[in-house]
């Protein structure tokens, strides 16, 4: 088939890299415009581009697709079909509507357990046991349509929001093909999505990764687990220059009672700092200091052993 591909993150290039390895043919890419990053602001060519380029595939980077003109220009290439990954623009009607077979999505979660825009990052922190990837046809809803082939992953006990990532982008690209294969042969049976189970995976925010010391330990363990390595939950530590973040990339749960304020530095060595919780505490082990690389608690404790001494509040004031 002759394919319009649509995304943007590194994610989406593992699709695109299977779709290339593929017996289909890619005949343009969508991706979101170049973006301004790093300490100097240069334009940045997302890894889809990158990818798209190295094979000289036509880009097309349009700021949006209500526009008439860009969606008489993704209608010339006359696509079997547009397969969209991560891709971060809302697709019109007029645009799900254009390709012969229309469009096909890659979700990184069991539809309809998350939907929206972070759900390998929710299914980690609500304690989910399993996950994985949803192909779909896609209407007008948000994450809403039809299911045409899945495959699935258990969640470790360890789990990131990272490895789960790396996991689910491996399990996509033969799952795409399978269902490309199902399309084109006209063998495909799309499954409803049951409304009741869904839950809507909300785009996490930078101040949502503060880390509140009044709820449990557990939950909190989860938290960190689902924001590493993005957006990485913190908190705050005094020093002599007042407040500091404290970036927490790994944390192990520590169970047993204690009489303690939440927040409060229980103990402090070799093994990490551990602090009470609302229920329980957390032993903080990978720590990232202002300024600094993410480094082992016992390391960080050896220039800073009085900012994180037992009695010592974390998380106060800083916004």
């Amino acid at each position: 088939m002759n394919i319009i591909f649509a995304g943007t993150p590194d994610f989406a290039a593992v699709h695109l890299q299977a779709l290339l390895d593929s017996e289909h043919n890619v005949i343009a890419v969508y991706t979101q415009p170049d973006r301004p990053a790093g300490r100097g602001k240069k334009l940045l060519s997302s890894p889809v581009k990158q990818l798209a380029l190295s094979y000289d595939i036509p880009v097309y980077q349009p700021p949006n697709l209500r526009d008439k003109d860009a969606q008489a220009e993704l209608a010339s290439l006359r696509a079997d079909i547009m397969v969209v990954v991560a891709y971060g623009l809302i697709l019109p009607q007029a645009v799900l509507d254009t390709p012969r077979l229309g469009c096909v999505n890659v979700h990184a979660s069991l539809l309809p357990r998350w939907r929206g825009a972070a759900p390998i990052q929710r299914a980690v922190e609500a304690g989910d046991l399993k996950s994985g990837v949803a192909i779909m046809q896609m209407e007008a809803g948000l994450d809403t349509g039809p299911v045409i082939v899945e495959r699935r992953c258990a969640i470790e006990q360890d789990e990131t929001g990272g490895s789960l990532h790396d996991k689910l982008a491996e399990l996509g690209g033969p799952a795409l093909i399978e269902a490309l294969t199902k399309m084109a042969s006209g063998t495909a049976k799309p499954e409803i999505q049951d409304e009741n189970q869904a839950n809507y995976a909300n785009k996490i925010s930078k101040e949502e990764a503060r880390l509140d010391w009044r709820r449990s330990a557990e939950e909190l363990q989860r938290q960190i687990r689902a924001f590493n390595p993005f957006p990485v939950s913190w908190t705050t530590y005094l020093d002599k220059k007042g407040e500091q973040r404290l970036r927490i990339y790994s944390a192990a749960l520590e169970r047993g009672c204690h009489d303690q304020v939440p927040g409060t530095v229980l103990a402090s060595d070799d093994e990490g700092i551990l602090v009470a919780c609302g229920r329980e505490a957390l032993r903080l082990q990978l720590l990232q200091l202002p300024g600094k690389k993410a480094l082992p608690a016992a390391e960080i404790l050896k220039g800073y052993r009085e900012q994180f001494a037992p009695g010592t509040l974390l998380g106060e004031t800083i916004r």
